[in-house]
């Protein structure tokens, strides 16, 4: 099930280890509507400032992906690689420069390989086909472990319309993504404007929901291409399809969320934080992400401890109103603390966390708002992987 009128290709062009496909085109036959959203680090890589650039016009009809360098810190010559990049995609697709985006993941600080990229750009625009959107989610990948896809189908009227993503991601996820880059495509026609605002909607409550160690990329994106070669009548916030567009893309970005944080570098378990009862979803939020964010809970979840104290020292400097002797946390279905102190279930809570899937609610019973936040557990294996990344 791939969205009418999309191709794909790869190739290797030995950015990364010999043997790995390191660079991906996303093609749409016809020129597409596209929205973006981008990482919040002030040090940008150099395909995410021309791409923030760019996607102004609202208009594109090309992605071209590299894993193995980020192409970030590169000064002058890394805008520059970033630039030729995109004009040898143009130039073999016989395109505008201005419709082609570029994205970029690996190692920072290091010169892009442009000499090896350049004479596989033909090569790539040579073998586009439908089939090979599994070969892009691959290509992509850096430390992930398995490759990343998601598809929905969508009605719209009498045609049934579909919506598919890839990303990638596995270490350096925080708020507002991180090392996550996110590619979706449509067949679905949808007014650009409305396409803008349903995609930052949906990042809100899912790529920007997941932590896995707290550090922020310098690469992050996520960019969605609305071709309209379904035929469907353009949507807008107002259509009668809107509605069945906006879950599904909200149900899309969701589940690739997921997949992210169960690919958590070294990961052993999928944790989901609900943090209820907060005078705000703001609080709610930042609640969440500072128990989740904590390698205290996250090494005691990994070692099966049901160790509250340290969600509640947590919560204690995560700068949000509470009250202490309101409090009450669950380990799964064990109340584990209430109103601020222990109800003695130690042991059961411990082994509701001998699961792969694990849910944390914690009530603080001041207000209405509430916030889920998804991450993982810590191991010795993310210390290894990140280790040894470079090496």
């Amino acid at each position: 099930m791939i969205p009418k009128g999309f191709l794909f290709s790869t190739v290797e062009a030995a950015i990364k280890k010999p043997g790995r496909k390191d660079l991906a085109l996303i093609y749409s036959e016809v020129e597409a509507n596209i929205a973006g959203t981008f990482t919040t680090n002030k040090v940008k890589a150099a395909p995410v400032k021309l791409d923030i650039k760019k996607i102004r016009s609202g208009r594109g009809q090309a992605i071209l992906i590299n894993s193995g360098n980020a192409n970030a810190c590169t000064g002058k010559k890394g805008m520059k690689d970033a630039v030729d990049m995109i004009s040898l995609v143009a130039d073999s697709l016989n395109i505008k420069p201005s419709l082609v985006y570029v994205c970029s993941t690996g190692v920072i600080g290091t010169p892009m390989p442009i000499e090896r990229i350049r004479p596989r750009i033909s090569e790539l625009a040579d073998n586009l086909g439908r089939s090979a959107i599994g070969d892009v989610a691959e290509a992509i990948m850096t430390t992930d472990t398995f490759p990343k896809i998601v598809k929905k189908k969508v009605k719209m009227g009498n045609k049934v319309g579909c919506i598919v993503g890839i990303c990638k991601g596995a270490g350096m996820i925080c708020p507002d993504m991180a090392t996550m880059l996110c590619f979706i495509m449509t067949d679905i026609a949808v007014n650009q404007k409305t396409l803008d605002k349903t995609l930052i909607n949906a990042v809100k409550k899912s790529f920007n929901r997941i932590t896995i160690d707290g550090d922020r990329s310098t690469n992050d994106a996520a960019l969605i291409m609305a071709n309209g070669m379904l035929g469907n009548p353009q949507i807008t916030e107002k259509s009668g399809a809107y509605p069945a567009f906006k879950k599904a893309l909200h149900e899309l970005t969701l589940d690739l969320s997921k997949l992210i944080v169960k690919d958590g570098e070294g990961a052993s378990k999928f944790i989901e934080i609900e943090v209820r009862g907060a005078r705000s979803e703001a609080d709610a939020e930042k609640a969440a992400f500072t128990v989740a964010n904590s390698n205290l809970v996250k090494t005691a979840i990994y070692g099966n401890d049901a160790n509250w104290g340290r969600i509640m020292a947590a919560l204690g400097y995560s700068g949000i109103a509470l009250k202490e002797e309101k409090i009450d946390i669950y380990f799964g279905k064990v109340r584990i603390v209430n109103k601020g102190v222990s109800t003695g279930k130690d042991k059961e809570a411990g082994k509701a966390l001998r699961g792969k899937d694990i849910k944390i609610i914690i009530d603080l019973h001041i207000g209405g708002s509430s916030a889920k936040v998804l991450t993982c557990d810590l191991t010795e294996e993310y210390i290894r992987v990140n280790a040894a990344y470079r090496t």
